[in-house]
């Protein structure tokens, strides 16, 4: 594609659809980028250097070489933020990707891109950079790409490139979806390289909260409660979104100030505050069914302590419509999260028994309802 001359709206045009294809390439890399470091650390507790500069551009230009499409190379390469990108570039390469796997499906995604903008005629009015977050917990399943992209210091960086993206009347949905398999990619890409190429096993909390508390969730397979702010991000959960969570819980209990706080204290605050995200995102009255903790106070006795039984009583109205959740009642044994606990059935073979494209992401197997427990009568 020929550089547009000044005063050539059909150029001008034909070059801004060729800048927001590189955008949503910059996009991918520096997803995949955040991946190969987030894998890096948690293996070796450090991240490889980036190559040297001058090397690394020459390098990844003759990578790039037929790899991606004429234009958008061009483009990438005479870019300001060029070097930096073929530091990473390059880094992925050491870190065990297969950059001729990698490229071409990166090209493929920046043609549609760069044509979809390019036969857009109006721009489509963007949601505003807050909403991002929420759109990878709708978009992305929980597990260690979502996680990194989070926990990345570039995190402002790649919601911004989103945003651009968003008002040039690109899907950006279609675009994470994409480099959430990339990025699982490079994981496992990374992860073998460092002889850790093996789903990690469940934790004991994705255990342990297997059931009520999780069905219809995404819960990452290494969920770790006892880190309060990684779990909520695990959850994509923001710390300002958390503070509204638990506001709605306090408010639902006037005069229960103490018993509000020891729910949302509790170990198992974050599964609430995920299930009560998921409502919002789905438009459901959140506020109306916490009315029922207040209807049904049974939590105020049994086994466990008061923040836990308060964190299975709040699971249980937001999982009936308002008004409607029955009365808790002596709860039974979950025979499938058993089955998953227990000294003669492993945990892999417990969830390879559930099935095999959970394990495969890295998700632990919550997203389909426990198998209800048969006690020979109904409730």
């Amino acid at each position: 594609m020929a550089t547009p001359t000044e005063g050539e709206p059909f150029a001008e045009a034909a070059g801004e659809a060729v800048q927001t294809a590189v955008m949503s390439v910059r996009l991918i890399m520096a997803i995949a980028d955040a991946v190969r470091r987030h894998q890096q650390r948690r293996n070796k507790g450090d991240e490889d250097d980036l190559p040297p500069v001058e090397q690394a551009k020459e390098d990844a230009k003759q990578e790039l070489k037929d790899l991606l499409p004429a234009d958008v190379a061009m483009a990438l390469t005479a870019g300001a933020d060029w070097p930096r990108m073929a530091q990473q570039l390059m880094a992925l390469k050491s870190a065990g990707v297969d950059l001729e796997q990698l490229l071409p499906r990166i090209g493929e995604i920046a043609v549609t891109v760069r044509d979809q903008v390019a036969a857009n005629e109006s721009r489509v009015a963007g949601e505003g950079t807050g909403t991002w977050e929420r759109m990878l917990r709708e978009t992305l399943p929980a597990g260690p790409v979502r996680e990194a992209i989070l926990s990345s210091p570039t995190w402002p960086d790649i919601a911004a490139t989103m945003a651009r993206l968003e008002e040039r009347g690109v899907d950006v949905r279609k675009i994470l979806a994409s480099a959430h398999d990339e990025g699982i990619g490079v994981d496992r890409a990374v992860a073998k390289v460092m002889s850790d190429g093996e789903v990690p096993t469940t934790s004991r909390d994705a255990l342990l909260s297997w059931g009520p508390l999780t069905t219809g969730l995404d819960i990452p397979a290494d969920l770790d409660l006892g880190d309060r702010v990684r779990a909520l991000r695990q959850l994509s959960i923001s710390l300002e979104e958390n503070e509204g969570f638990v506001q709605l819980v306090r408010d639902a209990m006037p005069g229960r100030e103490n018993d509000a706080n020891l729910m949302v204290t509790a170990k198992q605050w974050p599964l609430v505050a995920a299930r009560m995200a998921k409502m919002e995102s789905e438009g459901k009255p959140v506020a109306d069914h916490l009315a029922g903790l207040m209807k049904d106070t049974s939590w105020e006795k049994g086994p466990g302590t008061s923040g836990s039984r308060l964190a299975h009583a709040a699971a249980h109205v937001l999982s009936h419509p308002p008004g409607e959740a029955p009365a808790v009642g002596r709860q039974t044994v979950n025979t499938a999260a058993a089955r998953s606990q227990s000294t003669t059935v492993g945990p892999a073979k417990a969830q390879a028994a559930k099935g095999g494209a959970s394990a495969e992401r890295g998700v632990a197997p919550h997203r389909e309802a426990a198998p209800a427990a048969k006690s020979g009568r109904t409730r």
